[in-house]
């Protein structure tokens, strides 16, 4: 298993701050104006959206602090690539000069899909990306949840810009001057805000669907741009590695159980320092002829 023992310190940062303000800014604007406005906040209907919105947007916070506060993976100290072992038949290697991935800052191997990051100073376990809002790496640890927290994020986003265009064809229906006026400027706030933040987490959750349904991460989607044109320069085929088909990339990043692709937990991983190929896929094919 990953080496657990020493965890990062993680600090609030300026991007964390506004992402908090933001889901506060929205959750407050939807329930209090929007909901209220439109359905009554104290009508079954109006109850009811405020629970469902409530329930979403706790997700969504309880999700994004997970994000925050997970470790990504880090490389064992001890780990040391075994190139003779049969049943880890892939080993990444450096481009040029063809060894075993070393790195040189932190001093150790990297295991397959291992990256360094330059913010966090050491090397990231099936590395994704580092992404500001969250203060920290998207690794193998903690890709699955970062990924519901996208989703919920996106659901909440969407259902706030409908419960707002309701709210806003509600009010003109009646007096603008006398019922809306004073409200004018949280629907401006609320449209500049929810309105781009709708398209870009939609266009977010889009691309990471696509990685998980490919099962790959956002490094090795730009490193396979650059192996494709070398595959087909050369007249070979490329096929990464850890493609296995779109059912076992879903259940291997996100969990054997479908019903808990919704909550935040990653009881399914395991060390992260070996991960299923296409290799292994053939090797059993031919076994069990």
């Amino acid at each position: 298993m990953a080496d657990k023992t020493k965890q990062p310190q993680r600090h609030l940062s300026f991007s964390v701050c506004v992402v908090v303000l933001a889901i506060a800014y929205i959750y407050v604007s939807t329930v209090f104006v929007f909901i209220d406005r439109w359905l009554g906040l104290f009508s079954s209907p109006g109850i009811i959206n405020a629970v469902v919105f409530t329930a979403i947007a706790s997700m969504c916070v309880f999700t994004y602090r997970a994000a925050i506060s997970t470790d990504p993976g880090r490389v064992p100290s001890t780990y040391m690539p075994d190139v003779e072992d049969v049943e880890s038949p892939i080993h990444e290697i450096k481009r040029k000069s063809g060894d075993l991935r070393y790195c040189q800052k932190c001093s150790h191997y990297k295991p397959p899909r291992a990256h360094h990051c330059r913010v966090c100073k050491r090397c990231v376990l099936r590395m994704d990306h580092h992404c500001i809002w969250i203060n920290n790496c998207v690794g193998h640890a903690n890709y699955r949840i970062f990924f519901i927290f996208v989703s919920y994020a996106v659901s909440a986003c969407i259902y706030s810009l409908v419960l707002l265009m309701g709210s806003l064809a509600y009010d003109g229906l009646g007096d603008g001057e006398k019922n809306g006026s004073s409200f004018r400027t949280v629907y401006v706030v609320s449209g500049l805000l929810l309105v781009p933040l709708s398209i870009a987490l939609s266009v977010l959750l889009g691309w990471h669907i696509y990685l998980v349904v490919h099962n790959k991460t956002t490094i090795e989607y730009q490193e396979g741009v650059r192996a494709l044109w070398l595959a087909e320069k050369g007249g070979n085929i490329y096929k990464h590695p850890y493609d296995l088909g779109p059912y076992e990339n879903l259940t291997s990043v996100l969990g054997p159980n479908i019903l808990g692709w919704l909550w935040p937990t990653a009881n399914h991983l395991d060390s992260g320092v070996r991960f299923r190929t296409i290799y292994d896929l053939a090797q059993s094919a031919s076994a069990s002829k």
